[in-house]
């Protein structure tokens, strides 16, 4: 069996994190994914998908994604079952993330500007060693045209 999803698309808000009762981190976002085709005369339409995180992933996308970043999600649809406060049964889908990447160069990204967040003060836990500070960076001279990201 096969459960492979692949996105590109923009965040409709920032991330936030949160925790689950037992403290696994925990971060849910939506995409806005152009669809490739539209009808004669018509605008194109998007998808607005929602995208779970967990764990590092979580705690990566938390402080360095923002609204409006265009994002590459990969993973798995995941449908969950539930009864609305009605009494009816729904089925909610959503993109479980098993990689989140950059998917636009810096001076391109809407956000480029702001600083990743500051980490909770009630979060005692050290920051995740996903990503290195934006005061590491140097600033390259020239084009970045060749750069991967």
């Amino acid at each position: 069996m096969l459960n492979k999803v692949i996105l590109m698309g923009r965040l409709t808000r920032d991330p936030e994190l949160r925790r689950t009762q037992s403290g696994t981190p925990v971060t849910s976002f939506t995409l806005a994914v152009d669809r490739d085709f539209k009808s004669q005369g018509e605008e194109k339409q998007t998808d607005f998908i929602d995208v779970t995180c967990w764990q590092k992933s979580a705690e990566f996308v938390e402080k360095w994604f923002r609204k409006g970043q265009l994002v590459a999600v990969t993973g798995r649809l995941q449908a969950r079952k539930y009864t609305d406060k009605d009494g009816n049964n729904r089925t909610a889908f959503e993109v479980v993330a098993e990689e989140t990447h950059f998917a636009e160069r810096k001076s391109d990204s809407p956000s480029y500007d702001l600083p990743p967040k500051a980490e909770a003060s009630h979060n005692t836990s050290p920051a995740p060693a996903l990503a290195p500070s934006v005061s590491s960076y140097t600033e390259l001279e020239g084009d970045d045209e060749d750069l991967p990201f």
